[in-house]
């Protein structure tokens, strides 16, 4: 299987064949000005102020994050018990399979407790 060569590239000119994209900067886009930004006076702040992005509700943080520990590690252990119950039922072990399901539904009913636990955090 041979490889096609590329064409060669065209010879690199600066500027363009259309004379009106070789103006200057300040000519081609008069609206930005050197004070643009900085000088412009539609900018009234400057943006957050000292300590944003800091928590603001430290007790809150620590929840949403033992709530996500415990969800997280409830559906580990679903993806877990899916993979032992599927490859029970494979092997035509139903009783065990039918265990499994349970308590995959059990487990299912434990993480919509947690949602349930605190509405207003939603």
């Amino acid at each position: 299987m041979s490889e096609t060569p590329l064409p060669p590239r065209p010879e690199y000119h600066p500027g363009s064949a259309q004379p009106r994209l070789n103006r200057p900067v300040h000519e081609r886009y008069p609206q930005i000005r050197s004070t643009s930004g900085y000088g412009d006076p539609r900018i009234r702040s400057t943006g957050p102020g000292p300590g944003a992005g800091t928590e603001q509700e430290p007790e809150r943080s620590s929840r949403l994050n033992a709530r996500l520990v415990l969800a997280l590690t409830v559906v580990i252990g679903q993806l877990w018990a899916l993979t032992v119950t599927v490859n029970e039922w494979m092997k035509g072990n139903t009783g065990t399979a039918w265990w499994g399901a349970g308590f995959l539904i059990l487990s299912f009913l434990v993480v919509i407790g947690l949602w349930l636990l605190d509405p207003k955090d939603r």
